[in-house]
């Protein structure tokens, strides 16, 4: 108990040194931080505790997935897939085939062909990847086919809009450059987004609600048939431009996209690269069509239609359209990210300003500073000089939970606060079960020495076992739970871990030291 080695000490007293320095960029303020960045190292940057939405406001979006869009593109899919499946198959059909309000319907010019594509049918939409069956609900009438998308269907198709929604807004928002963003499902068809530090939400929604499809087609030549063109609006200038319908390169080809300034007149532009596949078809397309103009579309509006100079074989390219430098970030970001599955609807829009950030972190202080008051009196005057170690621990203690957040870049809510409130009592309460355990020791009749020992050893099983439990009720909170139940699982789980160091480590250090110059005859307890 008595022989704390050398190197425990001089390692225990540089854990703690470390951990205050990490924890001190967080105590001081933005300008002060700046100032520090300054005269310290790149490698050793000034990082602070970052907080949460609640503790210095944001922007707070809940979008719904429009169900309607997802059974749109889904009847769209199956016109297409259906037209494909008959020509392959050689069936005629007389008038065509019409759009439903959930499927479509069409006449087999000759009832019999049918059996012909029957088994075909069912598999145009799958009922789920993992679940076996058809999505459609598929009636003849002598020959009149209805092909209904089935509500599992549509619930299955929504269910993954979502989940593809949250990668593409992740990638989004992250683009942004912010910190900590918070992205998830709400219930069935929503997804709720939160950025921290981002008072700018008009910017947010234009990066969040823009779907980015963007598309490569070339501009129709006179003489075109008016049935295979779209008229499109421009950005550039007023008027429409013809566009051929056909997609000759989609944007879902591209790897990278990148604003940067043209090299010639100085404009900003995105500078954008494809994969193998996409610079083939980009190659093939330019090789073929030299001297023509080539429209890049984004969201059905032509951005640009520069004249195809020559083949453009490197699988790169640049789209320039009178950029501001913000908004050729903002596209580059959009083009990376990929386009969204379905149309987002704002259900509830709220910015939570710094002034109600700073009313949570003020009671959130309120609240520890009261907690430690009152936790740091009770042991002074329960355990007297023992008092003293413990409150130090807990000095150490918090300052380690603050290092690790700061660490993990962690983000601090007040939830969080609260789990760090609550592990300042567990904290101490540790060091009760040593202290206790020693004057039982010692009240039994054992030497000042042996209680000691005997304190810390015996009751080491329990804390472990406590906080273990404790441990085990965080990891559940923090794998089950979502928001701010995942910020106070953090905060509390990150408090057990610090304890057992703080409680038994710490304190049996600074008592050895006590004991190896005091020599003292009685125990303070």
């Amino acid at each position: 108990m008595l022989r704390f080695p050398l190197w425990k000490t001089l390692l225990t007293l540089c854990a703690t040194l470390i951990a205050m320095l990490i924890c001190a960029p967080s105590m001081i303020g933005p300008a002060n931080r700046a100032a520090l960045a300054s005269v310290l190292p790149s490698w050793m940057p000034p990082n602070a505790i970052v907080l949460g939405l609640d503790l210095q406001g944001g922007a707070h979006l809940l979008y719904e997935v429009d169900r309607g869009d997802v059974v749109r593109s889904m009847t769209q899919n199956l016109r297409d897939d259906l037209r494909r499946e008959l020509r392959e198959d050689k069936v005629g059909v007389s008038g065509g085939i019409g759009v439903l309000p959930r499927g479509v319907q069409v006449r087999l010019a000759d009832p019999n062909d049918y059996d012909k594509i029957q088994g075909k049918l069912a598999h145009l939409v799958p009922l789920s990847a993992s679940a076996p069956g058809s999505g459609l609900d598929i009636a003849n009438e002598n020959g009149l086919l209805r092909l209904t998308i089935t509500d599992a269907a549509i619930d299955n198709k929504v269910k993954r809009a979502v989940e593809q929604t949250i990668e593409v807004l992740n990638r989004r928002v992250n683009g942004l450059g912010t910190t900590e963003p918070n992205i998830q499902r709400q219930g069935a068809d929503r997804v709720l987004v939160e950025v921290p530090g981002l008072q700018d939400t008009n910017r947010l929604k234009e990066i969040v609600g823009t779907t980015a499809k963007l598309e490569f087609r070339l501009v129709a030549e006179p003489g075109y048939n008016p049935g295979d063109v779209d008229s499109l609006d421009q950005t550039e200038q007023p008027g429409k431009l013809p566009v051929e319908r056909q997609v000759m390169v989609v944007g879902e080809d591209l790897t990278d996209a990148q604003p940067g300034f043209d090299s010639r007149s100085g404009e900003p532009v995105v500078n954008f690269r494809f994969n193998i596949r996409g610079g083939q078809r980009f190659g093939e397309v330019t090789s073929a069509n030299v001297g023509r103009p080539f429209a890049i579309v984004l969201d059905n509006k032509v951005i640009s239609a520069p004249r195809i100079l020559g083949p453009i074989t490197g699988g790169s390219g640049q789209i320039s359209g009178r950029f501001t430098v913000e908004q050729a970030n903002n596209l580059a970001i959009l083009l990376r990210a990929g386009a969204l599955p379905a149309k987002l609807t704002i259900v509830e829009e709220r910015t939570v300003g710094p002034g109600l950030g700073q009313d949570s972190i003020d009671a959130g202080k309120r609240a520890a500073y009261w907690a430690a008051g009152l936790v740091v009196t009770y042991m002074l005057i329960t355990y007297g000089t023992f008092g003293v170690f413990a409150n130090l621990a807990l000095l150490i203690h918090i300052s380690m939970i603050f290092a690790m957040l700061v660490m993990l870049r962690a983000t601090l809510t007040l939830p969080g606060i609260a789990g760090i409130v609550l592990t300042i009592g567990m904290a101490v309460d540790s060091n009760v079960l040593i202290y206790e355990r020693i004057r039982e020791e010692f009240h039994a009749g054992r030497s000042i020495v042996s209680a000691l020992d005997a304190g810390f050893n015996r009751a080491f099983t329990t804390i472990v076992d406590s906080n273990v439990t404790m441990f085990v009720v965080a990891a559940i909170l923090y794998f089950l739970g979502s928001g701010p139940v995942r910020g106070f699982a953090v905060s509390l789980a990150l408090g057990i871990l610090t304890t057992i160091v703080t409680a038994v480590t710490m304190t049996r250090m600074m008592i050895a030291l006590w004991y190896k110059y005091r020599r003292p005859t009685k125990l303070p307890i």
